[in-house]
């Protein structure tokens, strides 16, 4: 059995615009372990945010290849890459993409509802999460009634508890006081100790540095830096 849990090879990426051919990114390759904690870092549009999408598989490169626990996942049905967004990879978007019309408590229990899992003990289970990211007085709120960094801790809790190999967070901490940011990182942590691999695009610069490593993407290409 393979040791990384997700291999992207040769990846090109581009887009059709109105003004040409946009080539995000031009023979790409990455390697994942599991528990390894990466930052993503480069400039604004320099395909950060595709990167994940691409990871997640969300999207399809235009070409190369991607495997998930050593499977191709070009020959994947639909069906096949929905079960892993569902039960192996997590998504914390950008703007957090909770349920407005879905309480945090509902929120975070929304992965296993759709799993349909136990109703009683994904309840406990829920309870006991938001509880670990300090929101237990806030669990009956919608999340227009929450800050950013409340509705940011949601959606991180919503990650845990979905137990997910892969953890993929598009600029976690963006917006958000330092002392927030420290605390939304100390999750990734606990993630990383539970030998899951946590992958984050940041502008912040002191966060990325605590990574294990840093994924630089400059001019459609990537390079691996130390954290």
């Amino acid at each position: 059995m393979t040791k990384y849990l997700l291999e992207a090879y040769k990846i090109k990426k581009n887009f059709d615009h109105k003004n040409g051919l946009i080539k995000v990114f031009d023979n790409v390759n990455v390697k994942i372990k599991p528990g390894e904690l990466i930052a993503i870092v480069g400039p604004s549009g320099s395909g950060k945010s595709s990167l994940l999408h691409l990871l997640s598989l969300l999207e399809k490169p235009t070409s190369g290849k991607i495997t998930f626990m050593g499977k191709d996942t070009k020959k994947m049905s639909e069906n096949d890459k929905n079960a892993i967004r569902r039960n192996k990879i997590s998504m914390i978007f950008q703007d957090n993409n909770l349920l407005t019309d879905f309480t945090a408590l509902e929120n975070v229990l929304m992965p296993l509802i759709i799993r349909g899992e136990d109703h009683r003990n994904s309840f406990s289970k829920a309870k006991k999460i938001l509880n670990e990211v300090k929101l237990q007085d806030r669990s009956n709120h919608f999340p227009n009634e929450l800050s950013g960094g409340e509705q940011q801790r949601v959606a991180i809790a919503r990650s845990l508890i979905a137990e997910t190999n892969l953890i993929l967070a598009d600029e976690p901490t963006g917006n958000l006081d330092y002392k927030t940011s420290l605390d939304i990182f100390s999750y990734f942590l606990k993630l990383k100790k539970l030998n899951k691999a946590v992958i984050f695009a940041t502008h912040n610069r002191e966060l990325a540095n605590k990574a294990d490593y840093k994924l630089s993407i400059s001019n459609g290409n990537i390079k691996r830096l130390s954290g």
